[in-house]
């Protein structure tokens, strides 16, 4: 039988279970999205899109990411990847350095600054992650909801288009 039948009417389509499904799913991201990154923003002052790249950059370790790669991981445009690191670098937390590989190309890297706020960031967002995120769900379900959401992101990732 098809996920489609059954759908005939805007109520139908409105209350059919995978619309619902995904829509509460949608609802939640947003909700703790905002929650999350106002902790960031407050106690850190920086946003959750920046706290993404420090965590990009972190495990990249050296010598840093090309602005394409990290436009590629944070699905952005790399004009869009370009100003966001514009002000990072203008704050202080990350650094644009030579490429080994590419003489024309530059890498984006840590600073000082930008570890100590990635780490510091992190605990923030761990212990905001528990409360908001891990902590409403049953204990017994939360290490099988995490995998659910591992194959979920990554198929979803595995579906984008690779930038040129």
């Amino acid at each position: 039988m098809s996920e489609n039948a059954g759908i005939g009417t805007a109520k139908e389509a409105a209350d059919h279970e995978l619309i619902l499904a995904f829509g509460r799913l949608q609802g939640a991201a947003n909700r703790l999205e905002y929650i999350l990154g106002r902790a960031l923003e407050d106690e850190c002052e920086i946003s959750h899109l920046m706290f993404e790249v420090l965590l990009i950059l972190g495990r990249a370790g050296s010598p840093g990411l090309s602005m394409r790669a990290i436009a590629q991981e944070q699905v952005l445009t790399t004009g869009g990847a370009t100003r966001l690191v514009d002000r990072m670098v203008a704050a202080g937390l990350v650094t644009r350095v030579e490429s080994p590989d590419d003489r024309r190309g530059k890498l984006v890297r840590l600073t000082p600054l930008g570890e100590e706020t990635t780490v510091r960031a992190s605990r923030i967002h761990v212990e905001n992650i528990t409360r908001y995120f891990a902590g409403p769900l049953p204990s017994e379900h939360r290490e099988r909801f995490m995998e659910d959401l591992r194959i979920l992101s990554h198929s979803a990732r595995d579906m984008l288009p690779r930038l040129p």
